[in-house]
Protein backbone atom coordinates (compact mmCIF):
# COMPACT_ATOMS: atom_id res chain seq x y z
CA UNK A 1 0.00 0.00 0.00
CA UNK A 2 1.30 3.43 -0.91
CA UNK A 3 2.12 5.93 1.76
CA UNK A 4 -0.06 9.03 1.11
CA UNK A 5 2.70 11.37 2.29
CA UNK A 6 5.13 9.97 -0.28
CA UNK A 7 2.52 10.26 -3.01
CA UNK A 8 1.69 13.87 -2.09
CA UNK A 9 5.32 14.99 -2.01
CA UNK A 10 6.04 13.16 -5.27
CA UNK A 11 3.08 14.86 -6.97
CA UNK A 12 4.23 18.27 -5.74
CA UNK A 13 7.74 17.61 -7.06
CA UNK A 14 6.27 16.52 -10.40
CA UNK A 15 4.19 19.71 -10.68
CA UNK A 16 7.24 21.81 -9.85
CA UNK A 17 9.21 19.91 -12.49
CA UNK A 18 6.56 20.81 -15.06
CA UNK A 19 6.78 24.47 -14.00
CA UNK A 20 10.55 24.45 -14.49
CA UNK A 21 10.20 22.88 -17.93
CA UNK A 22 7.51 25.40 -18.92
CA UNK A 23 9.67 28.28 -17.66
CA UNK A 24 12.66 26.99 -19.63
CA UNK A 25 10.69 26.62 -22.87
CA UNK A 26 8.93 29.97 -22.51
CA UNK A 27 12.11 31.89 -21.67
CA UNK A 28 13.86 30.28 -24.65
CA UNK A 29 11.02 31.26 -26.97
CA UNK A 30 11.07 34.81 -25.63
CA UNK A 31 14.85 35.11 -25.98
CA UNK A 32 14.70 33.98 -29.62
CA UNK A 33 11.83 36.46 -30.17
CA UNK A 34 9.42 33.76 -31.26
CA UNK A 35 6.94 34.92 -28.62
CA UNK A 36 6.38 38.62 -27.97
CA UNK A 37 7.11 39.25 -24.30
CA UNK A 38 5.05 42.45 -24.32
CA UNK A 39 1.75 40.62 -24.80
CA UNK A 40 -0.26 40.77 -21.55
CA UNK A 41 -0.87 37.02 -21.25
CA UNK A 42 2.76 36.16 -21.98
CA UNK A 43 3.90 38.73 -19.43
CA UNK A 44 1.56 37.30 -16.76
CA UNK A 45 2.59 33.70 -17.41
CA UNK A 46 6.29 34.63 -17.43
CA UNK A 47 5.86 36.59 -14.19
CA UNK A 48 4.13 33.66 -12.47
CA UNK A 49 6.64 31.08 -13.70
CA UNK A 50 9.53 33.40 -12.84
CA UNK A 51 8.24 33.80 -9.29
CA UNK A 52 7.92 30.03 -8.95
CA UNK A 53 11.22 28.96 -10.50
CA UNK A 54 13.68 31.76 -9.74
CA UNK A 55 14.07 31.05 -5.98
CA UNK A 56 15.25 27.52 -6.78
CA UNK A 57 17.37 28.52 -9.77
CA UNK A 58 19.21 31.44 -8.16
CA UNK A 59 21.39 29.38 -5.74
CA UNK A 60 22.28 26.98 -8.55
CA UNK A 61 23.28 29.89 -10.81
CA UNK A 62 25.58 31.24 -8.09
CA UNK A 63 27.40 27.90 -7.82
CA UNK A 64 27.63 27.14 -11.55
CA UNK A 65 30.65 28.50 -13.47
CA UNK A 66 30.20 31.07 -16.23
CA UNK A 67 29.66 29.21 -19.50
CA UNK A 68 29.57 32.23 -21.77
CA UNK A 69 25.86 33.01 -21.73
CA UNK A 70 24.71 29.40 -21.56
CA UNK A 71 22.52 28.79 -18.51
CA UNK A 72 22.32 25.13 -17.56
CA UNK A 73 20.83 25.72 -14.12
CA UNK A 74 17.36 24.45 -15.21
CA UNK A 75 18.98 21.16 -16.25
CA UNK A 76 20.69 20.88 -12.87
CA UNK A 77 17.39 21.65 -11.11
CA UNK A 78 15.55 19.02 -13.17
CA UNK A 79 18.21 16.44 -12.28
CA UNK A 80 17.95 17.44 -8.61
CA UNK A 81 14.16 17.07 -8.62
CA UNK A 82 14.47 13.63 -10.24
CA UNK A 83 17.04 12.64 -7.62
CA UNK A 84 14.71 13.79 -4.83
CA UNK A 85 11.85 11.78 -6.26
CA UNK A 86 14.01 8.67 -6.53
CA UNK A 87 15.32 9.12 -2.99
CA UNK A 88 11.79 9.70 -1.73
CA UNK A 89 10.58 6.42 -3.18
CA UNK A 90 13.69 4.54 -2.14
CA UNK A 91 13.86 5.62 1.50
CA UNK A 92 10.34 6.67 2.49
CA UNK A 93 8.21 4.23 0.52
CA UNK A 94 8.24 1.56 3.22
CA UNK A 95 7.05 3.79 6.10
Amino acid sequence: MLNPFVTLVSNILQLYLLCVIAWTILSTLVSFKIINEYQPIVRKVMFALDRLCEPALRPIQKIMPNLGGLDISPIVLILLINFLQSALYQYLYNL
